[in-house]
């Protein structure tokens, strides 16, 4: 009996495997989830070691569009079902890990026949470069299928090139219990929220905690990119500002060496001070700077190259391997799309990425149109169309500058509005008789700005002719035509990001599409 052949192998039985799965199910394809552990959700059941997300689970929000609820809603995967909302499963405003991991079991049990667990991948092969995948696991069961998307996240920690550094503590072993690190002087390498996140908890316990890496601390409030620093992790600076023994320190780490007794004496170069060094002793050194993704899986003949220092594969717009046809990505591994700018290393972000991705494979192998609707070429009809969506849009709000709407000409005068494309893919559904992308976005210098700052001259959110100054997230038209943007309009931003004023927000746009229309014929 020949061996039946997959359309789909899914690695992974995280968030975004669980949601690639759902829509191959939807669809009626022939797929199959591999999943390393005897249940789904494994990163959850570990991460973040103190228990708490600091993703977003805002269950009140004043609406009943569950689309619009979809922005303020960080955890929930995309589904039909109403019952599958992560918002009855917490009602914390940033919910306990363990939330996660009962919601994933949840969603994972609506696909469980599909679900193969403790499926360990050893290799993934593809011995006839125009062939079907072999994927083995380490029981040295064989599946088979035509692509391949890969969804496991990032499993490795992501370890800098420092001499002695393998003789500290990892943050995903090291003790959470902060009487463990009852009046010791403790060091922390790195600065995101896995660094802060620890030093919080042994504020209360610890003589001195230094948190040290090259660059400077980036505040999420300030940056909008929600993997820096968050609120809810810096208690620690008041502790460094106000002078109580602990600090950051702006500055390389060297060399860490472990001496005799177990304690560490570790030489810093500063940044701020001309990388003048100096050797400090520690206690206790803790690694908190990162993961990437680990491709020791793959077989040379299909092994995806890599990308922002060898953490994530590369990928194109269609989140496909840039030299392995066929071997697609999902979820947090995707974030080379947008490294630290956007939202794809978080649920929130790549949940829409992966429908995305979904879409792309319908439209090439299955005959699938790209879901959208027709208009009237009316540039009316266009800046009206481009309002309804941007006012209620989840996925362009999350996934800001990296999915557009597009509106391309139908061939008969008219246009075709297609929703949540990814905003640099060339091709099929865009075509090539040009077309108009819409996005939500941060204007140019948004990190800069202090929001807080009253002395900072701000436009008027009635100033439609100064609407490409705004910071703060409005929408986005861009007129392409053979790849190379023509035209830009931007709609003026908006405190409740309500843009419904005829006179700010329509007839601008309106303007816009009648000077900048699409071909009548194709």
């Amino acid at each position: 009996m020949p061996e039946k052949i997959l359309d789909y192998l899914v690695i992974g039985a995280g968030p975004a495997g669980l949601q690639m799965g759902h829509f191959l199910h939807r669809a009626g394809r022939s797929y199959r989830i591999l999943e390393a552990t005897p249940a789904p959700g494994a990163f959850f059941r570990t991460f973040p070691r103190h228990r708490t997300l600091i993703s977003i689970n805002k269950k009140y929000t004043g609406w009943d569009d569950p689309e619009l609820n979809l922005r303020m809603d960080w955890n929930s995967l995309l589904s039909d079902d109403p019952r599958l909302l992560f918002t009855h499963y917490s009602d914390r405003y940033f919910p306990d890990a363990d939330d996660m991991v009962r919601y994933l079991e949840d969603f994972a049990a609506t696909q469980e026949p599909n679900i193969t667990y403790d499926a360990r991948v050893a290799e993934v092969a593809r011995p006839d470069v125009d062939g079907p995948f072999r994927v083995t696991d380490e029981r040295g069961r064989t599946f088979t299928a035509r692509r391949v998307i890969v969804a496991t996240g990032v499993t490795q920690p992501n370890v800098p090139p420092i001499p002695g550094i393998e003789t500290a503590e990892q943050y995903g072993a090291v003790s959470v219990d902060p009487a463990d690190f009852t009046n010791k002087r403790v060091l922390i390498i790195g600065k995101a929220n896995s660094a802060f996140e620890t030093a919080d908890n042994l504020i209360e316990t610890a003589a001195v905690i230094h948190v040290a890496g090259p660059h400077s601390v980036k505040l999420a409030w300030k940056t909008h990119f929600v993997g820096h620093l968050r609120a809810y992790n810096n208690n620690f600076l008041d502790t460094y500002q106000l002078k109580l023994q602990n600090a950051v320190l702006d500055g390389d780490i060297r060399r860490i060496e472990r001496r005799a007794d177990g304690s560490y004496l570790v030489t810093v170069a500063f940044v701020r001070a001309d990388e003048v060094t100096k050797d400090i002793p520690y206690d206790r050194v803790i690694v908190c700077t990162g993961f990437r993704f680990d491709s020791s899986i793959f077989a040379p003949e299909c092994r995806p190259e890599l990308a922002i220092k060898d953490r994530f594969p590369a990928l194109t717009p269609a989140y496909e391997s840039v030299n392995v046809p066929d071997l697609h990505f999902a979820g947090t591994i995707t974030q080379s799309r947008d490294f630290k700018r956007g939202t794809s290393g978080f649920i929130h972000g790549f949940r829409y990425g992966v429908r995305a991705l979904h879409r792309a494979l319908e439209a090439r192998y299955h005959g699938v149109e790209w879901p959208g609707r027709d208009l009237s070429g009316d540039p009316g009809a266009l800046a009206a169309a481009v309002l309804e969506r941007v006012n209620r849009s989840s996925a362009l709000w999350q996934q800001f500058g990296v999915l557009a709407d597009v509106i391309v000409p139908d061939g008969r005068g008219g246009a075709r509005y297609l929703e949540e494309v990814p905003l640099d893919l060339q091709g099929p559904p865009v075509g090539d008789q040009g077309h108009f992308a819409v996005t939500l976005e941060y204007g140019p210098g948004h990190d800069q700005v202090d929001p807080f700052d009253i002395s900072v001259g701000r436009i008027t959110q009635s100033d439609a002719e100064r609407a490409h100054e705004g910071h703060y997230l409005h929408p986005v038209v861009r007129r392409f035509r053979n790849g190379v943007v023509e035209a830009v309009h931007h709609v003026t931003e908006n405190l409740e990001n309500d843009w419904t004023s005829e006179q700010v927000h329509l007839n601008p746009l309106r303007d816009f599409f009648q000077h900048h229309s699409l071909p009548v014929s194709v």
